[in-house]
């Protein structure tokens, strides 16, 4: 097991190759380094600059006058080896590899010397091919993506670079919280498995994300995902499912990108939840950082419209999730207000004359009650009322109810539902446009109660 603290952890960052031009990769690693608001010293490295973003600069690792216990090494491929000589004699302890160029063209032997010198000083390699890597406990954003990443509980590791960054940039859209994005592109040395172990044990992450193209040791990540799971969710985006697919990942970082029936199976040894897109992926990781667990099976749906309704209950079927009657509490509770001819089964059907009021009370009831488990809320927008509103209708029930149930909810409608989308996201209640996303969030919860459960099973036998 690699130990990762100094690079979550460290003193001092040197960043070689950092540059005086802005838009350069190495200016903006040094921005973002200092503007995100690391704590430690930041050490740019350039031999022909006295000072960039008023930092004193040096001409090598081994002249700064301390120890750094990382080293982002943004220059050329052909000079990176004499950059880990340098900062391996200076004691640092990983080398972070911005530099393209190694397997993924296939330079392989350039690649394998970078590990062995690195080896040789006792320092670990992340990279090369990468963007870099963001902790936000210890205000780290060490890349040359976005800056302002939102500070949360998802571990985010990407195998891809452009896409990488790409989705920093969406979980800002989106409203996800970062403990960590790493980058891990040819994973030379570190991999996976090494991250999945400290993410497993880090009390600042609750679910990690995971886009691979493929694996390097397939049985260590086996093992290293289902320790993962059994204390937090693992979900992966797995590239390279089709023939055509796999050709591309290999071209692309160098990887075997294998069958994807293997890796179906192995997902399904390690407990993890293999997400078919990117956007499924990113609803699933709202509602298991957002959500609670739910104690018990008992899902209720509340709606305005049949068929919202029958779409959420046909998506929660396709995933195995059969709906029961509603508890007789919550029945009586939403009788008071509704409608005789208002559907009580399950959904929950307050018909289409609903006010924002309705909402409030069936919500706060379905809180309240403790046979409800979970809860999936559905609204198609009407002329009777306005999005906005009802999304405050539902914040303000879980705030006064004084309970937190796994909910997930869709607003289904135009520009006004996207806005009140937007307002239950500030909430950290997962919210999305349409009702067969809001029920799959809800399915992956209970998937990984279930993935949970065959890991905890298959590891006792």
């Amino acid at each position: 097991m690699a130990d990762l603290t100094k690079l979550f952890y460290p003193n001092a960052i040197a960043v070689v190759g950092a540059s005086r031009q802005p838009g350069k990769i190495g200016y903006t690693i040094v921005k973002n380094l200092k503007e995100f608001g690391f704590q430690g010293r930041i050490y740019p490295v350039n031999p022909n600059a006295n000072e960039i973003l008023g930092l004193k600069c040096y001409p090598s690792v081994s002249s700064i006058p301390e120890p750094v216990d990382v080293v982002v090494v943004s220059v050329p491929a052909q000079k990176v080896l004499d950059v880990i000589d340098d900062a391996g004699k200076a004691g640092a302890k990983f080398a972070v590899v911005i530099a393209s160029g190694f397997k993924e063209v296939g330079n392989v032997e350039l690649e394998e010397e970078l590990v062995r010198r690195a080896h040789k000083y006792g320092m670990r390699v992340l990279g090369p091919n990468i963007f870099g890597y963001v902790y936000t406990p210890s205000k780290i954003n060490a890349t040359f993506g976005p800056r302002d990443v939102i500070p949360g509980n998802v571990a985010f590791i990407s195998q891809s670079g452009a896409l990488g960054i790409a989705l920093m940039g969406m979980t800002i859209l989106e409203g996800i919280g970062i403990s960590a994005i790493i980058s891990i592109g040819n994973k030379s040395d570190l991999d996976d498995a090494d991250f999945l172990e400290f993410f497993a044990e880090d009390p600042n992450t609750s679910v990690v994300l995971i886009y691979m193209e493929g694996a390097k040791d397939g049985k260590r990540f086996i093992e290293a995902a289902a320790k993962t799971t059994l204390k937090k969710p693992v979900i992966a985006i797995k590239a390279g499912r089709t023939e055509v697919g796999a050709r591309a990942a290999a071209s692309h970082t160098g990887s075997l990108a294998g069958n994807v029936a293997i890796y179906e199976a192995a997902f399904k040894q390690a407990g993890v939840l293999m997400a078919r897109s990117v956007e499924e992926a990113f609803d699933w990781v709202k509602a298991l950082s957002w959500n609670p667990l739910p104690e018990g099976e008992n899902l209720v749906v509340i709606t305005n419209g049949g068929g919202a309704g029958v779409q959420t209950t046909d998506t929660l079927a396709d995933n195995g999730i059969y709906l029961k009657e509603p508890p007789k509490y919550l029945v009586e509770e939403v009788k008071k207000f509704v409608p005789p001819f208002a559907s009580l089964a399950n959904p929950i059907d307050i018909t289409g004359m609903a006010p924002v009021d309705w909402y409030y009370k069936a919500v706060y009831a379905a809180l309240k009650d403790p046979e409800v488990h979970s809860i999936i809320v559905l609204y198609c927008h009407t002329a009777i009322t306005h999005p906005v509103d009802v999304a405050k209708a539902i914040i303000d029930a879980v705030k006064d109810a004084g309970v937190r149930k796994p909910m997930t909810v869709s607003l289904i409608g135009g520009k006004e539902a996207y806005e009140g989308i937007q307002l239950l996201t500030k909430e950290r209640i997962p919210a999305y446009p349409t009702p067969e996303r809001a029920a799959s969030a809800m399915a992956a919860i209970y998937k990984y109660l279930k993935a949970r459960k065959y890991v905890e099973e298959r590891l006792k036998s």
